[in-house]
This record gives C-alpha cells, sequence and structure tokens, in this order.
C-alpha cells in the first residue's frame, strides 16, 4: 500500500521549516511552487533566482516572463500548470545547485509530483532534466524528445534563461513549446 499524498499546503508548512543544507539560511522567502494543484503538465526548473526569492513565488523574473510567452505557443497559461523547482531555496549568486542541496531539497519535489499527479513533467535545463530522469545525458541532447520516467511522461526543454543570454536556442525553445502544445493535443506521438 502507498503512502497517502500529502496536500500541498501541508507539504509547503514541512518545507518552510526543513534546515536539512544552508539554503535555508539565506533565502528571503521559500519558493515552494505556483500554479493549479491539478495540473496535466508540471514544469520543473533548477533553483529561485533573486525575483523569485523576493517573491516567493518561481519564474517571476525576465525568465519567468520568457517561460509564460513560451507557454502560449503551447496553448497553456500559468494558471493551467504546476511550477516548481528542483531546489525551494536559492543558492548564493545563482550558483548552480549543489549535490548535497538537490538531495536535500527532492523529496519535497518527489512528493508534489505524487500531489499533482502531471500526465507530463516539462523540466527546464540540465539539473531538473538529469534528476527527473536519472542521467548524465545533458539537456542539448535530449531537448524536445519525449522521455518516460516512471508513469510521467518527460518533455526536456531549455531553461528559458538560455535563450536571454543565447538568443539562438530561442528557436529551439519555440519549437519544443509548439511540439509540446501538440502532444498535450494529441496530434502527434513520439
Amino acid at each position: 500500500m502507498t503512502a497517502p499524498h500529502i496536500p500541498l499546503e501541508d507539504l509547503r508548512v514541512y518545507c518552510e521549516d526543513c534546515h536539512a543544507c544552508s539554503l535555508w539560511e539565506g533565502r528571503t522567502n521559500l519558493v515552494f511552487g505556483d500554479g493549479n494543484p491539478e495540473a496535466r503538465v508540471l514544469i520543473v526548473g533548477e533553483a529561485p533566482g533573486k525575483n523569485e526569492d523576493l517573491q516567493g513565488i518561481p519564474f517571476v523574473g525576465k525568465a519567468g516572463q520568457t517561460l509564460t510567452e513560451l507557454l502560449s505557443i503551447a496553448g497553456l497559461t500559468r494558471e493551467e500548470v504546476y511550477i516548481a523547482n528542483v531546489l525551494k531555496c536559492r543558492p548564493p549568486g545563482n550558483r548552480n545547485p549543489l549535490p548535497e542541496e538537490i538531495q536535500a531539497c527532492t523529496p519535497f519535489l518527489r512528493e508534489q509530483t505524487r500531489t499533482i499527479d502531471p500526465e507530463f513533467i516539462v523540466t527546464l535545463g540540465n539539473f531538473s532534466t538529469k534528476f527527473i530522469l536519472k542521467t548524465e545525458v545533458g539537456i542539448t541532447r535530449l531537448h524536445g524528445s519525449l522521455q518516460r520516467a516512471g508513469k510521467f511522461k518527460v518533455f526536456p526543454i531549455f531553461h528559458p534563461a538560455a535563450a536571454i543570454y543565447d538568443r539562438t536556442k530561442m528557436a529551439a525553445l519555440e519549437d519544443d513549446f509548439t511540439t509540446l502544445g501538440q502532444l498535450l493535443r494529441g496530434e502527434i506521438e513520439m
């Protein structure tokens, strides 16, 4: 028998009290997740940035604006999806997550996933893709290809911030979100 799902509100309280790594010491706000708790699509990023830490909401900075525009290409709105990150607290200076931070934080992401029970998990960037798919293959090779992780359909996509720093990635992001929309509508199967 599997354990019952923990309601997201209760899980947020547990997460707020977490001291499993040192990131909690420097956070302004916990960035637990946001969106539809019954979403068909779970978007998983890497970690909160400065704006997310200040507001306590994932993807509210420039990368978040880009994500909102990209979601519309797939025929989605932020209100229809659930957005979370691998880490719930901002790493100092927006550095990459450390393995021990990922290990400490991912039980919360696993439980969010169990509770939301999405059909699709869209991983944004290397860290979420490698964690969800349990692979060392990078996002450059995996983006735009439908994968499986247990019962979940996983669709890796470049992180929206990648297009902010490298405009050549915007076409790939737009193509991948177009494909995501087609997958959601059942127009294609991969």
